[in-house]
């Protein structure tokens, strides 16, 4: 008996450790450090947002503008971790998540794949702040900055959460083999069709048409364009969710299609304009990284230059008829990101590659998958743009979502913040006559 049972303690000992170090070992060192990295990275991207669009408007609206960038860190990072995780990633339906990760309950240092949950989720949530901050380029300048903060927060419920889940969260466009490798659709396409039908809602601003409204500060959309197409090699290469060949394939594809798309943007705005425009140049690297976003770890890197160099062409030809019509889409938020992210999937179809990410495509003899990657689109813009229009006439309900005239000719940065972009003292004017203006701690704010 005594033998038996020091044979046993023996087999413990052997086994028990091991188990638990397999256990262990389900979490790898080095995929985790690449998550980490890239989670930093693309949460860089909404302050990079800031930028880009922050100079694009006109200096009375720059604080306002990028205001709206960055208090979505706030407002749909929060949310995300409170409901948004587990309607996104939750077992769920074929349509939506469920509860039972609310309040990140049960999300902790477990493995979810080779790296820990917490850290998933994180590297999620990223994700869901930028495309939420990427609507508001097309309602600057005008909404306000309440409705604006009630809008970001429904929608990352009611529409960013179900569209993942459809995709990445083992809904059904994921199950009918839709190829998106970092969010063509769902960050894209999602938030490109939300901004059109925003603008749409709440109208032209009110100088639309009647004069030219400027970038105030193009150095700004330059420095923009560039810190974004740096954060997007952890927005494309994190997507892998490990440190392998995949995510080396989508960081390489990340660099590839922008510069192929920029070339492309250049040689179209000299051939129709013959000038080279900086916002040009800043506008085509940002296309470029939307384009190859589903595609990044699927395609080669000849179908990335490719892809980047087609991807020009409907964007910049919208861009260009979008000035003629009264859309007033104010920083061109679909034409960038909604025909980009069309684009990009559809072309995704195409060039999907056996050899490279392991999916087929039309190159490899399966163009069943172009029409998959059209249903796809489809549902999403349907949805989405559904869902932004009920959204935004229920906040109209309760609150208004345009400024009134008087704050949209003063400026939404005094009117909305109380602040100036630049302390030049212009904003400085009287909103009606009984009203004046009066400094706080070196602050002018109107009372």
């Amino acid at each position: 008996m005594f033998r038996r049972t020091v044979c046993f303690m023996a087999v413990l000992m052997v086994f028990v450790p091991a188990a638990f170090a397999q256990e262990a070992d389900a979490i790898s060192g080095a995929d985790t450090a690449w998550l980490l990295v890239s989670t930093a990275l693309v949460l860089l991207m909404t302050p990079a947002l800031a930028f880009f669009y922050g100079g694009l408007v006109r200096s009375k609206n720059a604080l306002n503008t990028m205001m709206m960038s960055f208090v979505a860190l706030g407002v749909s990072g929060a949310l995300w971790a409170l409901l948004g995780y587990s309607l996104a990633f939750g077992e769920g339906s074929a349509w939506i998540g469920d509860f039972s990760m609310a309040a990140l309950k049960g999300v902790g240092l477990e493995p979810n794949g080779t790296i820990p949950s917490l850290l998933f989720m994180a590297f999620q949530g990223t994700f869901a702040i930028i495309t939420a901050a990427l609507i508001s380029g097309a309602v600057v300048e005008r909404m306000r900055f309440p409705s604006y903060m009630a809008f970001i927060a429904l929608w990352g419920l009611l529409v960013y959460a179900p569209v993942c889940h459809w995709v990445w969260g083992g809904g059904w466009i994921g199950e009918m083999g839709a190829l998106d490798f970092a969010g063509g659709a769902v960050v894209h396409v999602n938030a490109g069709v939300a901004a059109m039908v925003a603008a749409l809602v709440l109208g032209a601003r009110k100088d639309y048409g009647r004069e030219a409204l400027l970038p105030h500060n193009v150095p700004f959309v330059l420095l923009g364009a560039g810190i974004l197409w740096f954060g997007w090699f952890g927005f494309n290469g994190g997507s892998a969710l490990a440190a392998d060949g995949i995510a080396a394939l989508a960081l390489v594809n990340t660099m590839l299609a922008p510069a192929a798309c920029l070339v492309a943007w250049v040689f179209l705005d000299y051939f129709v304009t013959k000038r080279i425009t900086a916002v040009g140049v800043a506008t085509a690297i940002v296309v470029g990284l939307v384009a190859i976003t589903p595609a990044a770890g699927f395609v080669s890197p000849t179908g990335a230059i490719a892809l980047g160099l087609i991807s020009a062409f409907p964007s910049y030809l919208l861009i260009r008829w979008r000035t003629r019509t009264k859309l007033d889409d104010s920083l061109d938020v679909f034409a960038a990101h909604g025909v980009g992210g069309i684009s990009g999937a559809l072309l995704t179809g195409v060039f999907a590659s056996v050899a490279f990410g392991g999916a087929e495509g039309m190159i490899d003899g399966n163009a069943a998958q172009v029409g998959i990657q059209a249903v796809s689109i489809l549902a999403v813009a349907g949805y989405s743009g559904i869902v932004t229009f009920l959204l935004l006439k229920f906040i109209g309900l309760f609150a208004p979502l345009r400024a009134d005239a008087q704050s949209e000719g003063l400026g939404m940065d005094i009117s909305a913040h109380g602040e100036e972009a630049y302390a030049t003292g212009e904003g400085a004017v009287l909103l009606n006559d009984e009203e004046a203006p009066e400094h706080v701690n070196g602050l002018i704010s109107v009372t």
